[in-house]
């Protein structure tokens, strides 16, 4: 199997091939494209060190060239960030001057990495449809991940999206019970970074009631728990707790501004020749168990089938949601794909805010992928961390205005 990741330069990407090489994955080939070349050097190389000192058979390569690196794959892993830290620095403060919250996935900050992003993954995926093998499919990683599945979905590719928050809290659970992670299964619910988890199965048993009775260790009021008997995402914090979340951004280093400090030191750790397997600062970079979760993924989509928490077309999965809206939830995924399951009856406050959000997320691919001024506006609009005239029509400006270099209509 080949293997292509597009933005293989990333700092992450030595957490993918180290998962690789231990879960044993049947590649052979990781092929790393990226157009930032002295960096992927230096990732590609450590890369494939990590290969060798643990053993795989399979080979690492490593292009600026997206034919070399996209063709005869078998599957394409797309993990960009257009713009890199100094883009997402921006995502997160320039909302800030409004009193919103700066994210790189919520609000007005995710709107504008997916205005400059989900053109260069449809970009991708084009090429990825001409020179890959017949039936590849590409897994998404880029945030915001329901926007860009949604896009890619809408423009007919075989596509499925992908986020660490349930593989986070599956492994956090297991490790609380002592149980190996594939004996618990989450009933994972809602959108991408807007999601609950309705049930904790442990070897078929349904433990949430236990532990909501014993108070979960989550940064939430226990009102909020008790009202839903659900445990929300910690993305939720921005919604149920928005203006703390705004009075602690302010004056603080930025996410952005952190991890760009933690790549500078990566980079020069995965320059060293000696270096042969990832540096515990990696885990400080993010992303815990992408790994994992992406090639229990692959492995479900190439023969062993599994439960994943993945994002897919709704198709009645929340009755209460358009068929073509995107929805991330838990399901059994075969090589045919993610086949969910019909959620039942949910909270109205889950159900509201969930429609709530997917309206904003049509509204924002119809931003992306067609530009204009009143679209964007459109979208902010719509958001319900936005939701007004005067702050719409100022994030709007603010947001092209930082985004101006990456949106050529904003010229034309």
């Amino acid at each position: 199997m080949k293997i292509a990741v597009v933005g293989g330069g990333s700092t992450y990407t030595p957490e993918l091939v180290d998962g690789v090489a231990r879960i044993g994955l049947p590649v052979t080939e990781l092929a790393l494209v990226d157009p930032a070349a002295d960096r992927l050097d230096v990732v590609g190389a450590f890369a494939a060190r990590i290969f060798a000192h643990l053993g795989h058979p399979g080979r690492v390569t490593w292009t600026s060239d997206p034919v070399a690196g996209l063709s005869d794959a078998d599957a394409v892993l797309i993990q960009l960030r257009v713009g890199g830290q100094a883009a997402r620095t921006s995502d997160e403060t320039f909302p800030l001057e409004c009193g919103c919250v700066g994210q790189e996935t919520t609000g007005a900050g995710g709107l504008a990495k997916a205005l400059r992003t989900v053109p260069v993954v449809l970009d991708v995926a084009e090429q990825a449809r001409r020179l890959a093998r017949p039936g590849a499919w590409i897994v998404n990683f880029t945030n915001p991940v329901g926007i860009m599945t949604r896009a890619l979905l809408d423009a007919g590719h075989r596509a499925v999206g992908l986020c660490n928050v349930a593989i986070g809290l599956q492994r956090r659970i297991a490790a609380q019970y002592a149980v190996d992670p594939d004996a618990v299964r989450l009933d994972h619910v809602g959108l991408n970074h807007l999601t609950w988890e309705r049930a904790v199965h442990i070897d078929g048993v349904d433990v949430l009631p236990g532990m909501l009775d014993e108070k979960l260790d989550v940064d939430f009021p226990t009102e909020v728990i008790t009202a839903q008997r659900a445990i929300p995402s910690y993305y939720l914090r921005y919604f149920y707790h928005h203006d703390e979340e705004v009075a602690k951004e302010r004056g603080a280093q930025t996410r952005g501004q952190a991890v760009a400090e933690i790549e500078r030191e990566l980079l020069a750790m995965y320059a060293d020749p000696a270096l042969v397997t990832k540096p515990e600062l990696l885990a400080k970079r993010g992303g815990a168990f992408y790994s994992e979760a992406a090639l229990g993924l692959l492995s479900s989509l190439h023969g062993v089938p599994g439960f994943h928490s993945v994002n897919v077309r709704n198709r009645g999965t929340l009755p209460f949601l358009p068929d073509e809206a995107v929805v991330e939830v838990t399901a059994p995924v075969t090589p045919a794909g993610p086949a969910p399951d019909p959620r039942g009856w949910l909270e109205p406050s889950q159900r509201g805010l969930i429609s709530h959000v997917s309206a904003y997320e049509e509204l924002a691919v119809e931003a992306a992928v067609h530009g204009g001024r009143s679209r964007v506006y459109h979208a902010l609009l719509a958001h319900p961390l936005v939701g007004q005239h005067d702050l719409a029509d100022q994030l709007t400006d603010r947001l092209l205005a930082a985004n101006s270099a990456y949106l050529p209509w904003i010229h034309a």
